[in-house]
């Protein structure tokens, strides 16, 4: 290493430069197909170096910024984005705007923000927000099922640096505006939406950097503005904790979905509560720990009690804890009471719960039932099992809405393991090849998992064919 990398100062403006560095590093890197160890290797640095530079959390010599860009071949971003840095770093920090936050309705789009570039590069490419809310299972905290204008990108990405870098000053800070509860509600869509299209894992980076600022917001007690966002605190943090929990990030996972318990009770907001605690009973279940992951099924069934959307929910997490324990009687006890619950869900629960607009009752019971069953024959060896499994993971995949990528990459993983359970491992390859083949698998994301299981019951069938051997192989590379 023959480059200087020293700490980037801690004031914000310095930060900001060489997180705006780190971000751009971080895309090119990936569009490379390319791990931090891999580019450490390449130009002598340990992969903990560069995930710092990643990070924003040191500098970055222009020297091994042009190393950089012609390994990932980013055609001088990066040396663009590295002398931004050094020149963002040398310049005078900006004096801090007034208190009140301007409306752009009135006064026209915002000037640029500091940390405006930081959110553009990290939205994902040709990202547009969406018009009016509600949108993607999310509902204006302020105006809920009316609906309401969504500023313009610009207009957007401005306000969410101006949120982002104000945290409140005194109690006697104004609510927020109208437009800046707006832009965030728009802005998570906007994440969720593209994880779920792309698996895209800058969507965790842009709710936590929202997040983070929302801590700031909700810290004084009794502040104004707490009842606004506090509906809205509570779903990003559940998103969070959803979406590190599909990285196999189950820590930070647990710790959001915590706070967006905190936040839901804060707001009355039912079906965050619900949305959290059933997130919890899936990470209990992948960490093994059964009992709780049982207890948080319970908790589901208490926190909307008589609401049978909630009902429904609560059954399937017990059902598949009892499924991993091989409980037949049980299992299919919870399976039961799920499909008759869903078949009286109606028009409240979506109310109460908007995210099950994007993927209905029936499409959650199916997918749910699924996995259980498939569990449940994993457990038991029965046959019987992984075929009923297989049927109510068909209906699964023909609920599912267009776009919703990552789930049908889920599904189709667990529809080719339930033919391996039910004795048909040849029919394995055809079903998951196209995971494989379109989609970019990390061991330790939901995904990862599934086909790990896959793989280890595949691997342990016997009477496979050549094709069949192949697909063994190409997924023990890609689970291992």
């Amino acid at each position: 290493m023959t480059e200087a990398t020293g700490p980037v100062p801690t004031a914000a403006h310095s930060v900001r430069a060489w997180r705006a560095f780190g971000v751009r590093l971080r895309h090119w890197r990936r569009r490379a197909g390319l791990t931090q160890a891999q580019v450490g290797a390449r130009i002598g640095y340990d992969h903990t170096a560069i995930s710092k530079l990643e990070h924003g959390s040191r500098r970055t010599p222009l020297p091994l910024a042009r190393r950089l860009d012609h390994l990932l071949a980013a055609d001088g971003d990066l040396v663009a984005a590295c002398e931004e840095a050094e020149a963002g770093e040398r310049a005078e920090p900006a004096p801090p705007a007034p208190a009140p936050l301007p409306d752009p309705v009135h006064q026209g789009p915002l000037p640029g923000e500091p940390d405006g570039g930081v959110l553009t590069a990290m939205l994902p490419p040709g990202a547009v927000p969406p018009r009016r809310l509600p949108a993607y299972g999310l509902v204006c905290p302020l105006h809920g099922r009316d609906g309401c204008a969504v500023p313009a990108l610009a207009d957007m990405v401005a306000l969410h640096a101006r949120f982002c870098s104000l945290g409140p000053a005194t109690s006697s800070r104004p609510a927020l505006d109208t437009d800046t509860v707006h832009a965030l509600t728009a802005l998570l869509a906007v994440c969720l939406r593209a994880d779920e299209e792309r698996a895209w894992p800058d969507a965790a980076a842009v709710v936590e950097r929202t997040l983070h600022a929302m801590l700031r917001w909700m810290a004084l007690p009794a502040a104004p503005y707490q009842r606004q966002l506090a509906p809205l605190a509570a779903e990003y943090a559940q998103s969070a904790g959803c979406l590190r929990l599909l990285w196999g990030r189950n820590g930070t996972a647990m710790a959001w979905l915590d706070r967006s318990l905190a936040w839901a009770a804060m707001a009355g907001h039912v079906g965050a509560r619900v949305a959290a605690l059933s997130d919890m009973s899936t990470l209990a279940r992948l960490e093994g720990d059964g009992p709780s992951a049982l207890a948080y099924g319970e908790a589901v069934r208490r926190a909307a009690a008589g609401r049978h959307w909630a009902g429904a929910l609560s059954d399937l997490c017990q059902a598949r804890g009892h499924a991993v324990r091989g409980d037949a009687d049980r299992t299919l006890h919870h399976i039961d009471r799920a499909w008759s619950q869903m078949d009286r869900a109606g028009e409240r629960d979506e109310a109460e719960a908007p995210w099950l607009s994007v993927a209905s009752v029936r499409l959650r019971v199916e997918s749910g039932a699924a996995g259980a069953l498939r569990d449940l024959a994993a457990a038991t060896g029965e046959r019987r099992f992984a075929l009923r499994a297989l049927d109510a993971a068909g209906t699964a995949i023909r609920l599912l809405p267009p776009g919703m990528r990552s789930t049908r990459m889920l599904f189709l993983a667990r529809t080719a393991d339930a033919y391996v359970c039910a004795g048909e491992p040849d029919a394995a390859p055809e079903v998951a090849g196209p995971v494989l083949d379109s989609a970019e698998v990390h061991p330790s994301t939901l995904l990862g998992q599934e086909l790990r299981g896959l793989y280890g019951r595949l691997a342990g069938s016997t009477g496979g064919d050549e094709g069949t051997d192949e697909f063994v192989r190409r997924l023990a590379a890609a689970v291992r």
